[in-house]
């Protein structure tokens, strides 16, 4: 089933800070800079939203047009997803959720657990035909009067016939507003990765900046 692992979460504070840019008249020295910074990290661990930046960024990323979240895309995730064939298609339509690298079908499809590697959806038959054409690819490779026409034929009846509840992990990168807009999308989407997508948002630090919207029915 789908999952996500290995995150990490970059400029939360500093962009929450920087969300109070627009009604500044100069710009904050160093040392002011990294005191508000702390000051709204520790805030963050502590739980307490009482903090002024905090504050504003919630009501900003919550306000309805305008564009006044964009400071969320600051706030960048870096995380490792496993999503099915059928998810990733719908998936790779936000333009701000990018791959940083991903398993390869392409390159390792022969040597993969066909079974293992597909979650609970798939049916017996479809699972059977794919570890047929694996098999079958498997033979003709190893045919020392193959040639590579066939060869590729035979590979190419393999990958096209994955079915869509075959999972791949890639490493991903995004920021908080794409997150915000997959969120807004997809949190009632009948398939189940998105819904443990949309769970796992939920445990990010400060998602309201996220969820918020939603909550607030904008």
């Amino acid at each position: 089933m789908a999952k996500i692992q290995n995150v990490e979460v970059n400029g939360l504070a500093s962009s929450i800070y920087r969300s109070g840019y627009p009604m500044m008249d100069r710009a904050p020295t160093k040392d002011e800079f990294r005191e508000n910074v702390d000051a709204i990290q520790q805030c963050i661990e502590n739980g307490d939203c009482d903090n002024q930046h905090i504050k504003r960024a919630i009501k900003l990323a919550t306000a309805k047009g305008g564009g006044h979240d964009q400071f969320l895309t600051g706030i960048t995730v870096n995380f490792d997803m496993t999503f099915s064939n059928k998810a990733w298609v719908e998936a790779e339509r936000y333009t701000f959720l990018n791959f940083i690298s991903s398993f390869s079908t392409m390159h390792r499809i022969a040597k993969m657990n066909i079974a293992d590697c597909c979650n609970g959806y798939a049916s017996y038959n479809a699972i059977e035909e794919a570890e047929y054409w694996q098999h079958k690819y498997e033979q003709i490779a190893n045919e020392p009067s193959a040639t590579p026409e066939l060869k590729l034929e035979a590979y190419r009846m393999l990958l096209y016939n994955l079915p869509s509840a075959f999972e791949v992990t890639a490493g991903m990168t995004t920021n908080y507003r794409c997150l915000k807009n997959i969120y807004a999308q997809r949190h009632t989407h009948r398939l189940p990765d998105w819904a443990i997508l949309c769970d796992w948002i939920e445990s990010l630090p400060m998602n309201e900046l996220i969820t918020g919207c939603v909550s607030n029915g904008l």
